[in-house]
């Protein structure tokens, strides 16, 4: 009897391998179907068996018989109380039932007090009870004391297995769920379908993809092939394993796919980056009428997050809401990141305010909606509210709102953060310092950035492609290489890294460290990137190596938008606008659309090269054909290209059309425009707007100086440099530099400090001596001193860029390119010399100032009279 008992009691455990056994214990409610004159005689044994001294053998089975009756009533208080009046009588299966009651109630107290009373009693504990009681202690939580009676008894009863092996995976103890799992395996006792469903699981998050490859074997061995929960079990394990080829071809092969098994497919693939099959895992889904469950849905969400389908997106959510499977937290967030990555702001912020619960999640997402969206002041009030409602900000929130800062520029406000993050002792935190560093270095102060930087105790990668991005984006390249190379004392460079230090080396024209870079780019793979692929292409235009650009750039697959808009640029800095129009118009027949970057570029090019028509033609198209509404820097190189090609009068007119305000830097295009074409009354016009706009600029006073030494204007030139004096302004301090055998010389106006300062200086008179013999008369009304002539030919002299010029020709292999480059605009005077060293030297010379580039050859050069 006791064994019938305990057979029907196990039965009501999901875990049994016979869930359909019809002996399963009743249910507690079924008491209503009793007579209720045996109810009363069951409690006149309560109140009569106190009372007696000596109970009848008769008696005790009439207790035992009245206590299983109360456990089938699930009356536990009545049977525990007549348990205690009547210990020693208490028959096994009696006490089988009482502790599947206490499991079945969760009431640990009483399923303790009845192991003590069987304990106390000597009662033996063999397979059937000692199974109820593991049962009971491990229901009811209490997993320690399950785990000690279960090891105590010989049981070969799987589902005693399945149970202590899901409780202890549940609570995230897998290598105790696998330790026995492996016990399983040395005592012969075979699983069943719950016992590889939870194996895998423990395996898929252990990673042990040896030890599932082996389970998978044993399953198709036991017969278990077609049993859909381990298959999508296993379909799920491969996923996490990265195998998306085995979880397919297991798919493809299961006749009888449930629910899960479909929303295994659509998570597995989603989780592995292919959100698109995903999408097509969820639409046969739907064609084939297999019911969805929110556990579909929120898979389906993401994969249209990451693709960016907001279309999808939006029915997806239609659907959700129309099937009642929207709603709850998690799923709220999962939609809130939709609308987020996708652009809609509107739509995030509308469920984000209707979200009945929020937590930290929500707050983090609606925080970066509003950076991606540009609303940085808004994300910024958010983190404010947050903390007002009681919430405690983490790693994510934290730079969110950090980035907020440092798109906003907001300099100030990053700096309350980081205090904030300071007084929280949130400083340790990798990612947080990282994204401070980046808020420093876009806000332009590298300064704090590089205090965050030496406080980070244990940098990654990300740390170091910060400050070094961030040294590239503020004009210090030389501190980026500085910290390259440190940093490849620690950390082999990534793809990052190529993209942060690039810049750089394209910053200082460093074309021989650009070199360098390039082949370890090659070595590593990192040219099928297309970032790095932009950046190196860049790097070329701007250290002077066009030709070597173009290459790279053919040799580029996939051409976007920023690499075409590189070609554009650079075509149009070396002075070469009949390639930067044709690279254009290639650019759009290859279906790629130009965007105000690439209006910007190709304008420059045109007013470079002197194409007044084809500018124009571009500046209406940008208009009228792409309706793109032209900003300041569009006016300004249509003005600078009037300006340059003498159309004086119509520049003026233009800028006095515009529907936005003009800058200094705008006047001052048509300021130079009125040095090239000796227009002084037109120039004085212009220098007085100038002036308004930015009376200590000095460039401009130096200009007009010019202006008017040009057109002997003696009395003008004489008031100006009054003018200068008494406010004080002084001339920019004009440096140039050259990189010969990977070392850099960098020359300043005027310095003898350099280790051969003699030799140059010898030269660069032998130079000047050779042009006056040949009738050459030096040009030096373009310097702006009040000194005697001597003074005025000694200072030409020692112009930065001619002494790199002549260091580069006394240091470099006859036949070398002679690379210079300079940090401002090349004056007159050594633009001249630049040309007369390429022809009696018969050197190329080429040289980059803060404008464009000058390729000197054969006595002339290719900017051809527009810079």
């Amino acid at each position: 009897m006791s064994k019938s008992i305990a057979k029907s009691s196990t039965c009501s455990s999901p875990y049994h391998t016979h869930p359909n056994n019809k002996n399963n214990a009743k249910s507690p409610h079924r008491f209503i179907f009793f007579r209720q004159s045996w109810t009363t005689q069951v409690s006149r044994i309560v109140g009569v068996s106190a009372s007696l001294s000596k109970t009848t053998h008769a008696a005790a089975d009439y207790n035992n018989a009245s206590i299983r009756k109360f456990c089938e009533m699930g009356n536990l208080r009545n049977a525990m109380e007549l348990l205690e009046m009547s210990q020693t009588e208490v028959q096994c299966n009696t006490l089988c039932s009482l502790v599947q009651l206490c499991a079945d109630r969760r009431s640990l107290e009483d399923g303790k007090r009845v192991h003590s009373i069987i304990t106390s009693n000597g009662f033996q504990i063999d397979e059937v009870l000692g199974a109820k009681l593991v049962y009971m202690y491990v229901n009811c939580g209490d997993l320690v004391r399950g785990s000690r009676i279960f090891e105590g008894i010989h049981n070969d009863k799987v589902f005693l297995w399945n149970l202590l092996m899901t409780k202890y995976s549940q609570i995230g103890n897998f290598m105790e769920s696998v330790s026995l799992y492996e016990k399983m395996q040395k005592l012969g006792i075979k699983g069943n379908s719950f016992t590889f469903t939870c194996i895998l699981k423990c395996f898929a998050v252990l990673g042990k993809v040896r030890e599932s490859e082996k389970v998978h074997t044993d399953i198709m061995k036991l017969g278990f092939g077609s049993y859909t929960d381990v298959i999508s079990a296993l379909i799920a394990a491969y996923f996490k394993f990265g195998q998306v080829e085995s979880a397919l071809d297991l798919f493809d092969e299961l006749p009888d796919r449930s629910v899960i098994t479909w929303n295994s497919m659509i998570n597995g693939c989603v989780m592995n980056g292919f959100s698109r099959n995903g999408l097509e895992f969820f639409i046969q889904m739907l064609n084939l009428g297999v019911g969805v469950d929110s556990f579909t849905l929120t898979p389906v969400v993401v994969a249209c997050a990451n693709i960016g389908n907001l279309s999808l997106g939006r029915a997806t959510h239609g659907y959700a809401v129309k099937t009642g499977l929207s709603g709850g937290l998690f799923f709220d967030n999962t939609l809130l990141d939709m609308y987020s990555k996708c652009g809609n702001l509107n739509s995030a912020t509308q469920v984000f305010e209707k979200m009945g619960e929020t937590n930290i999640v929500s707050w983090t997402s609606i925080m970066t909606a509003y950076v991606r969206g540009g609303l940085y002041e808004e994300a910024i009030t958010l983190f404010d509210e947050m903390q007002s409602k009681g919430y405690s900000p983490d790693t994510y929130v934290m730079t969110s709102v950090i980035n907020a800062c440092a798109y906003s520029d907001s300099l100030d406000k990053g700096r309350d953060v980081h205090n904030y993050i300071k007084k929280n002792n949130m400083e340790l935190d990798l990612p947080v310092s990282n994204a401070l560093m980046n808020m420093y270095a876009k806000c332009g102060s590298m300064e704090e950035a590089s205090s965050v930087f030496s406080q980070i105790p244990v940098k990654d990668i990300v740390s170091w492609n910060t400050i070094i991005g961030g040294y590239s984006q503020n004009l210090l390249p030389s501190e980026a290489l500085k910290l390259f190379v440190d940093m490849q004392k620690q950390f082999k460079p990534n793809d990052i890294t190529m993209v942060c230090i690039l810049p750089a080396c394209a910053g200082l024209a460093a074309l021989e460290k650009g070199r360098e870079i390039h082949g370890y780019i090659i070595r590593a793979g990192h040219f099928s990137d297309k970032y790095v692929a932009c950046a190196l292409v860049d790097m070329y235009v701007k250290c002077g190596l066009l030709v070597l650009a173009q290459l790279l750039f053919d040799m580029t697959p996939e051409k976007d938008l920023i690499l075409w808009t590189c070609m554009v640029a650079g075509y149009g800095m070396h002075g070469f606008g009949k390639e930067a129009v044709s690279m254009f118009e290639k650019m759009r027949n290859a279906g790629v659309e130009p965007r105000e970057s690439s209006f910007t570029c190709i304008l420059y090019a045109c007013s470079h090269s002197g194409l007044v028509e084809e500018g124009w033609e571009f500046f209406n198209s940008m208009r009228n054909e792409f309706y793109i509404e032209p900003k300041l820097e569009h006016y300004g190189c249509m003005v600078d290209l009037l300006a340059r090609t003498g159309n004086l009068s119509d520049a003026y007119s233009f800028i006095e059309s515009m529907p936005i305000e003009p800058n200094a830097r705008l006047w001052g295009s048509l300021l130079s425009g009125c040095r090239i074409h000796h227009d002084v009354e037109l120039a004085e016009k212009v220098a007085e707007h100038i002036f308004e706009l930015e009376p200590e600029s000095t460039r401009y006073y130096v200009l007009l100086s010019n202006i008017y030494a040009e057109a002997e204007k003696l009395g003008e030139l004489k008031k100006l440099q009054r003018r200068i004096r008494k406010w004080g302004v002084q001339k920019d301090q004009g440096c140039s530099w050259i990189e010969v055998e990977g070392k850099f010389n960098i020359f300043i106006a005027g310095a003898t400090s350099h280790p051969q300062a003699k030799r140059i200086d010898s030269l660069l008179r032998k130079l000047n001596m050779k042009r006056k013999s040949e009738g050459y008369d030096s040009k030096m009304k373009y310097a702006l001193i009040n000194t005697d002539d001597m003074k005025q030919e000694a200072l030409l002299c020692g112009h930065s860029e001619q002494l790199a010029m002549a260091f580069g020709i006394l240091n470099l292999r006859p036949g070398r390119i002679v690379r210079v480059t300079k940090n401002l605009r090349i004056c007159g005077d050594c633009h001249e010399m630049g040309k007369f060293i390429s022809k009696i030297t018969e050197r190329e010379i080429v040289l980059r100032d803060s404008i464009r580039f000058h390729h000197f050859k054969d006595g002339s050069c290719s900017c051809r009279g527009f810079w």
